[in-house]
């Protein structure tokens, strides 16, 4: 059980609460990020390794599944199908993480230390998503 205060009043939130709440977090911000991809691409585009090819095409591709499988996260029908894409996206696109923290240089406007947290950030954010895989809300 999880404690709010609210009204001077103490109320319990159930751990099913508790992870609603924060599927919706966890979707908002996956829509959000993917939203950034047709917003920033350039961003995106000094993170692709120079291996891949049509590296704007696979920015924008990235950017449309993570809006998708966002909204379908919040969609309790799909949630554990859009979980599962989420876990899949999220380990097609680590190689653009180690690709940044292998080159920091390229990004000069940030932190080096922030650069090499995101590699960790990624499996939390895979963990996040694997417990949206378990049983319906």
């Amino acid at each position: 059980m999880f404690h709010i205060i609210t009204n001077n009043r103490l109320q319990l939130l159930s751990a099913r609460t508790v992870k609603k709440i924060l599927k919706y977090v966890f979707g908002a911000a996956i829509i959000l990020a993917g939203i950034n991809h047709f917003i920033k691409p350039a961003f995106y585009l000094k993170m692709m390794p120079p291996v891949l090819p049509a590296p704007l095409f696979l920015i924008y591709l990235s950017g449309f599944f993570q809006i998708a499988l966002g909204v379908l996260l919040l969609i309790p029908r799909f949630t554990r199908y859009a979980a599962w894409g989420i876990i899949a996206l999220l380990i097609a696109v680590y190689p653009a993480n180690i690709y940044m923290a292998m080159n920091t240089s390229l990004f000069p406007e940030y932190n080096p230390t922030l650069i090499y947290l995101r590699l960790p950030l990624q499996f939390v954010m895979i963990a996040w998503a694997f417990w949206h895989t378990k049983s319906a809300e």
